[in-house]
């Protein structure tokens, strides 16, 4: 008897030291990417060839610009605890990681439950509803118009259903007048990206088929993201398993620290 009391602390130290270690390479690699997003979003801020004013143009990028640095940042701090707590063995250090994950996990958790009470609103008829009403053309200034305008080029598509959409798009009637049936963004481009050229935007913009892309987006982003939706569920399933691991590794260490 006397002698398993020793043995025992043994093991429970042996055991801490594994998940010590464990804890620290896991959160080596998170502060790695936390740090490379944070520079990456600090370059195109600062970057003096031009990049900045591209940026600066564009809502949209300008917005990607700044979730990027607050994931980068976010990252960059939830990785530093982990390591600092872990190789320190500091108490304020573990509970300060463990309550950030645990705030990153119940965020993660609240986008999953509103995602499923709204996932009606990712219906055909809710996006085809919202473009004839918001969709205001080649308004880059207009986050909607700039948004679906970036979706059109990238897929190669037009409108939800396709080009007869913007028959109904009162705002982009208006706007538009009798200058064209559909958008420049609908356009065939060669190749189709924004930098690709134009293969004829007179006629395309009246409409013939030869120079439209005539498939809706819905379709074409449904048939796109099909095969990576159990790719995204699996992924999402180890980042929530890696999150409670982490948290338990965490806690296991504050109780062991003497």
């Amino acid at each position: 008897m006397p002698e398993e009391l020793p043995r025992r602390r043994a093991m429970e130290g042996d055991c801490l030291s594994c998940m010590k270690y464990l804890m620290f390479v896991l959160n080596f690699f998170i502060f790695l990417g936390g740090a490379c997003l944070l520079g990456l979003g600090i370059w195109v801020m600062v970057d003096p060839t031009g990049f900045r004013e591209i940026v600066a143009a564009k809502p949209l990028l300008f917005t990607g610009v700044y979730v990027l640095l607050a994931m980068g940042g976010l990252l960059f701090l939830h990785g530093f605890l982990g390591c600092c707590g872990a190789v320190r063995e500091n108490k304020c250090l573990l509970l300060l990681f463990f309550l950030l994950t645990l705030l990153i996990f119940l965020a993660e958790l609240s986008a999953a439950i509103l995602a499923f009470i709204f996932r009606e609103n990712l219906t055909r008829e809710f996006f085809t509803k919202e473009l004839t009403k918001r969709y205001q053309g080649d308004n880059d200034t207009d986050v909607f118009s700039a948004t679906w305008n970036s979706v059109m080029i990238t897929f190669g598509c037009c409108g939800v259903n396709g080009p007869e959409d913007f028959k109904l798009a009162s705002v982009f009637r208006l706007l538009t007048l009798d200058s064209g049936e559909v958008p420049e963004a609908c356009c065939r481009r060669e190749p189709q990206s924004r930098e690709g050229v134009l293969l004829s935007r007179e006629e395309c913009l009246q409409g013939k088929g030869l120079f439209l892309n005539k498939q809706g987006c819905y379709t074409v982003i449904l048939n796109t993201f099909e095969n990576y939706v159990y790719l995204a569920g699996a992924l999402g399933i180890g980042v929530v398993a890696i999150e409670l691991f982490a948290m338990i590794f965490a806690m296991c260490l504050f109780r062991g620290i003497q």
